[in-house]
């Protein structure tokens, strides 16, 4: 086959050179599932740290598993994670189109160029789809690798359908090197002759992401270790063009437990599920970052990092070829930090639909209620449940009013009831202070200790053993007469 080459000598003029390139390059089957996003992560902060370009490109070559709706759910991760891209299908750039759909005529050229230099061939063998995308030959030989020029020509000229498929050297070695792993070396003899190129016209994923990296000027390659079985033949397949290889950068699993990488079919969560469960973006992000790599020098101790902090310490030979177990409990603990660290007024705003779940009532202070919060929870999730007394006295047992650090029981609740009513029925005003200072004086005028007097009111008004605030705080944001209504009712319980 005739080939252009100054086609060739084209697509090479356009590649930008001189600077670090990264790319992430997800395909659109479904959502971004924690293993995708620490990929993002590490191939963005690398081309950050650099102050290189970071690439955005869609791999959807394998049509048949693409899911609807999942490109406007990359996008919105990378989005609401700060991972802005430089080049990519909504933005453009200099080596588009950023689609790989989109590149179809482009890999055809290149397996044909491939076939012209001796390094891949035209196989007519009739297979099954599976076996073209996966490369899976059960032969010791391709008949089709030594067909002789006249009968692939001929073949060729009567249409019979082909895949074109890499020709691996039968003897010798490759070795390529990874940045976590070092130098790895294998017998050419235990690689397949993979296909590159389908009957459809479609690459194998393989084969696009060579093609892809080379003629976007990737620099950095970050992918999981999955896929080190596979990076001699990108080798071949870089020296047989006579490209440059890239640096690998392949990143171990992310693992459920010791056995089992996460999934999303065994009820893993991806990024989507963390978020709908309470997660901050940002604590999902800073965890995610530390699941394998770990910062050096001055920073070696640090654990909770902004997105910028990221940047300044990310160095790739801090990433471990060793598996990181994913650990919800230590999620929790970055979430819980990041709900801290939070101004009050974005707490607030971030809570209060989790507030307003279970809080209808309008005269309630969703405001007050977060800062009751802010401090006293792990997730936003956990918010209705524990602030759902707000809205409706839930049902108690009379022994919640016993309490034995608080020096309490019934009878000794009977009696601080009897006496807070009226003390607070009288109160000038219902403000915070104002409770407050009633409440304490009370206590010291009837000589018991704080404790004693707000374990029973405290119980009163809500109903449940555990509360996010104390007495003085709940009073407040009940008001008035829903604490007076409230404590009648528990008085009344008390016989």
């Amino acid at each position: 086959m005739t080939l252009d080459m100054s086609f060739f000598e084209e697509m090479e003029a356009r590649i930008p050179k001189g600077q670090v390139r990264t790319r992430f390059a997800p395909s659109p089957t479904g959502y971004m599932h924690v293993g995708n996003l620490r990929t993002a992560l590490y191939t963005w902060l690398i081309a950050r740290k650099a102050g290189g370009t970071f690439i955005f490109r869609l791999e959807d070559t394998d049509q048949n598993r693409l899911v609807e709706g999942a490109t406007e759910v990359i996008y919105k991760t990378m989005a609401e994670c700060g991972l802005t891209h430089d080049e990519g299908p909504d933005v453009g750039g200099p080596v588009g189109p950023y689609i790989q759909s989109q590149r179809r005529e482009l890999y055809s050229k290149y397996a044909h160029l491939l076939v012209n230099k001796g390094a891949a061939y035209c196989c007519f063998c009739e297979k099954c789809a599976s076996e073209e995308d996966s490369g899976t030959f059960d032969r010791a030989e391709d008949p089709c690798r030594n067909l002789s020029t006249l009968t692939q020509a001929s073949h060729l000229a009567d249409g019979k359908p082909y895949v074109i498929r890499q020709r691996i050297p039968r003897t010798g070695t490759t070795t390529f090197h990874d940045v976590s792993f070092g130098d790895i070396t294998v017998e050419n003899s235990t690689l397949d002759d993979q296909v590159l190129l389908k009957r459809d016209g479609l690459p194998t994923y393989n084969f696009a992401n060579v093609v892809d990296d080379h003629l976007m000027g990737i620099t950095h390659v970050v992918r999981g270790s999955e896929y080190l079985s596979s990076a001699p033949k990108y080798n071949l397949l870089y020296e047989a063009f006579g490209w440059e290889i890239p640096t690998y950068v392949h990143c171990s699993p992310v693992m459920r437990d010791q056995q089992h990488k996460m999934s999303k079919r065994h009820g893993d969560p991806s990024y989507e599920d963390l978020i709908q469960q309470g997660y901050l973006t940002a604590a999902v992000l800073n965890y995610v970052a530390l699941l394998g790599w770990a910062p050096k020098g001055d920073r070696a101790e640090q654990e909770i990092f902004s997105l910028e902090e990221l940047v300044e310490a990310f160095d790739i030979s801090g990433i471990s070829k060793s598996p990181a177990i994913f650990d919800l409990a230590k999620l929790d603990y970055f979430n819980a930090t990041y709900l801290r660290a939070l101004p009050p007024e974005e707490f607030a705003r971030a809570a209060e639909p989790y507030i307003r779940q279970t809080v209808k009532n309008p005269a309630i202070d969703t405001a007050a209620v977060a800062a009751l919060l802010q401090a006293r929870c792990e997730k936003l999730t956990e918010i209705p449940e524990k602030v759902d007394f707000f809205d409706q006295l839930p049902e108690y047992g009379v022994e919640y009013f016993t309490n034995k650090k608080s020096k309490t029981n019934p009878e000794v609740s009977r009696e601080m009831l009897t006496a807070v009513l009226p003390a607070l029925e009288g109160a000038a005003e219902w403000t915070l202070d104002t409770v407050h200072d009633t409440l304490i004086a009370l206590a010291e005028s009837l000589g018991v200790k704080n404790a004693t007097l707000m374990w029973p009111v405290r119980i009163a008004v809500a109903g449940k053993l555990v509360t996010p605030g104390g007495a003085v705080e709940l009073c407040h944001i009940l008001g008035r007469e829903e604490t007076l209504r409230r404590l009648r009712l528990g008085l009344a319980k008390l016989g």
